[in-house]
């Protein structure tokens, strides 16, 4: 049966890659480092994605404000980010939030349009994490795979520990989405026998114009706090 990428950096459904084995620990010190403890949480989906025409992705609906460059990004029709009680009513921790959502999205739109090298991401990812994202997107067009369907994002922990640095962890669902073939169009709604959930942490530096950049992605697929 063909493998399912998982939508989650370094991990994949039915196989790991090998930094897997270091996730657990190093997702509790991303808060840890921070100055707060926070529940651990993971995002893994590997889905493809539909042609035709683009529609909106699902973002909060008010992003943060800020630089008037900030890019925007538009999915497939079919492909959908939802993010689940991703405001706190905390001004600060909602600007985290949701450059949090514009960095996923940036990555998935990277996928869709087959640009490892996307400025959308390099906008919303520095360091490590601009590293990681771009493995990631090229991993996607090494197998001609895109994605379908919708992702769930859900349980943020944001903690803002100064003016310029902080940790989100939440989970995702990727139980509806799935890859598609990036040539024949081909969705593969197989099984993947693993766990749909999956817990992110991440950590984050303001930059010069006010944007919260990630510089550290970690990701577990299986983590018990994001299942119901």
């Amino acid at each position: 049966m063909t493998e399912h990428l998982s939508h989650g950096e370094f991990t994949v459904k039915r196989r790991t890659l090998p930094v897997a084995a270091a996730l657990a620990a190093t997702a509790a010190m991303l808060l840890t480092a921070c100055g707060g403890d926070g529940k651990s949480k993971v995002n893994d989906k590997i889905a493809g994605a539909d042609t035709g025409d683009a529609s909106a992705s699902a973002t909060p609906s008010e992003t943060a404000g800020g630089p008037a460059d900030r890019p925007t990004f538009t999915f497939p029709t079919g492909a959908e980010n939802q993010f689940e009680n991703w405001k706190t009513g905390d001004p600060a921790k909602d600007a985290v939030l949701s450059d949090v959502s514009q960095t996923v999205n940036a990555v998935d739109d990277a996928i869709f349009k087959g640009d490892a090298n996307s400025a959308g991401v390099a906008y919303y990812r520095q360091g490590k994490a601009l590293v990681s994202a771009q493995k990631w997107i090229q991993a996607w067009l090494d197998q001609d795979l895109t994605w379908t369907g919708v992702t769930r994002y859900y349980q943020p922990n944001v903690k803002v520990a100064d003016q310029d640095t902080a940790a989100v962890v939440y989970c995702a669902n990727d139980s509806k989405a799935f890859n598609k073939n990036r040539k024949t169009g081909k969705v593969d709604r197989s099984p993947s026998g693993e766990s749909p959930y999956i817990t992110y942490s991440t950590r984050l530096k303001k930059n010069s114009k006010g944007v919260w950049q990630t510089t550290d992605v970690i990701s577990k697929r299986g983590d018990r706090t994001c299942a119901p």
